[in-house]
């Protein structure tokens, strides 16, 4: 096991202070909690543990190493989660000569055990999201599922963790895995740093040392802090329930929630510009309330669409897609490509031109071009659909007229209307439209 090294300070001559005047701090080895915070834009994990710390009364040590892993040393924080106001975590310090070495400087008014919670910034572990969704059997609602899937690559096994994800952009001074292989923080050996980050307020804390001294150990909490303000941009927290252990080198599947009877709307699209011959499958749901969402935005990731085919519980595979972020309040649109069941075959019946304008050389300045179209729907499926006909027109200026049945369009754009045909089951529909468009002087004079 990969574990986090941090021990006891037996080196203390280097420091020229004497055992009498500085206590050994021990720490409890095994973590009583840790949580992890992942934020994939930046690859970037906060990490807070939570363990048990054994103090003497007066000046105590502890010694952090981060040997082999990707961990931000400029990052660490210790802070007591009881008896703060007899425990001052006084300063950490990076020893000249010592590489993946930091040392925490504690003044204690008691002695005795003490809760203490150490953060700290990490490289090297990701998540991504993917669903599953299973569709009724009248394909009017679906069970959604969601899934984090998580990857460790840090140098450091996580046991128990309970693990949160970030979905957003947050800014960085320094990239933590470049700040984590450095051979001493930030350029050392140079003066000493104490470096502290607020984890809530996104506030870095520098103060500058020239050598640690008990003196300065013992001063240190009373000197003044420069502060320097870094902003953290807009970002959902996503929570995954109960604890995992993530060892290093491995990835590992999550249940991220899982949501019955969701409301879906099923729609087939036709374009011959943009899908070529075949009619395209959507689905589509909204993340609100009403549709049993709405907590928070869905992250990206790959979706895989079942149907139930009977109480059984056999499943057939509809298709796969890609859920971009949705916001709450928003539909997600799911393409789940071509098919085959629903079929929409458009036939040029007649073509023809007329009313034809000249110039006064007798070029031709204008004219109108007629086309006669017939749409055919052919649904194979048992169930009902609904199917939305795309036509592009070879002009801005043009009229349209149903020939045949009653089928309203919707004008889209200036070349662009849309036909909504809601066809049964195992059936077959047509219809067919005139279209007139206006070319050259003929368009200006409409």
């Amino acid at each position: 096991m990969k574990r986090l090294f941090i021990a006891l300070v037996l080196a203390l001559a280097a420091w020229g202070i004497a055992e009498a005047k500085i206590n050994l701090a021990a720490l409890l080895k095994e973590r009583d909690t840790v949580q992890l915070t992942i934020y994939n834009a930046a690859d970037l994990t906060l990490v807070k543990e939570n363990r048990m710390l054994t103090l003497k009364k007066g000046l105590n040590q502890l010694q952090f190493s981060w040997e082999n892993t990707l961990i931000d040393p400029t990052s660490l924080e210790m802070i007591p989660k009881s008896r703060a106001g007899d425990v001052d975590i006084l300063s950490l310090s990076f020893p000249s000569g010592s590489k993946n070495l930091g040392l925490f400087n504690i003044d204690s008014r008691i002695s005795g055990k003490v809760p203490v919670e150490i953060s700290y910034l990490t490289s090297g572990l990701s998540w991504r999201a993917f669903y599953m969704g299973t569709l009724s059997t009248d394909e009017m609602s679906m069970r959604l599922q969601g899934y984090i899937q998580l990857t460790n690559n840090s140098g450091v096994d996580y046991e128990n963790a309970q693990t949160r994800v970030i979905v957003g952009q947050i800014h960085l001074l320094d990239e933590i895995a470049t700040l984590a292989r450095r051979q001493y923080p930030y350029g050392r050996p140079h003066p000493e740093r104490v470096i502290g980050y607020d984890m809530d307020t996104g506030i870095r804390t520098r103060q500058m040392f020239e050598k640690a001294t008990p003196e300065m150990m013992t001063n240190a909490a009373a000197a003044p802090k420069e502060i320097a303000r870094e902003s953290l941009s807009e970002y959902f927290l996503y929570t995954i329930e109960g604890e995992e252990t993530l060892p290093d080198q491995w990835s590992k599947r999550l249940p991220s929630f899982d949501v019955s009877q969701i409301p879906v709307e099923n729609l087939y699209q036709f374009e011959e510009e943009r899908f070529g011959q075949s009619a395209v499958r959507f689905l589509m749901f909204k993340n609100d309330n009403e549709h049993k969402l709405g907590i928070t935005p869905l992250p990206e990731g790959h979706l895989k669409v079942f149907r139930n085919l009977d109480e059984t519980g056999h499943l057939n595979y509809e298709g796969h897609s890609y859920i971009n972020y949705t916001p709450v309040e928003e539909k997600a649109k799911l393409n789940l490509g071509p098919v085959e069941n629903v079929i929409v075959e458009p036939v040029l019946m007649k073509y023809e031109t007329q009313n034809y304008m000249f110039f006064e050389n007798g070029n031709i300045s204008g004219w109108d071009e007629i086309r006669t179209f017939h749409i055919g729907v052919k649904n194979t499926r048992e169930i009902p659909v609904t199917v939305d006909i795309y036509r592009n027109f070879p002009s801005t200026s043009w009229d349209l007229k149903i020939i045949s049945d009653t089928m309203p369009y919707e004008k889209i754009d200036k070349d662009t209307v849309k036909f909504t045909v809601k066809i049964d089951g195992k059936s077959h529909k047509t219809f067919s439209y005139m279209l007139t468009t206006y070319h050259g002087s003929r368009s200006e004079t409409r």
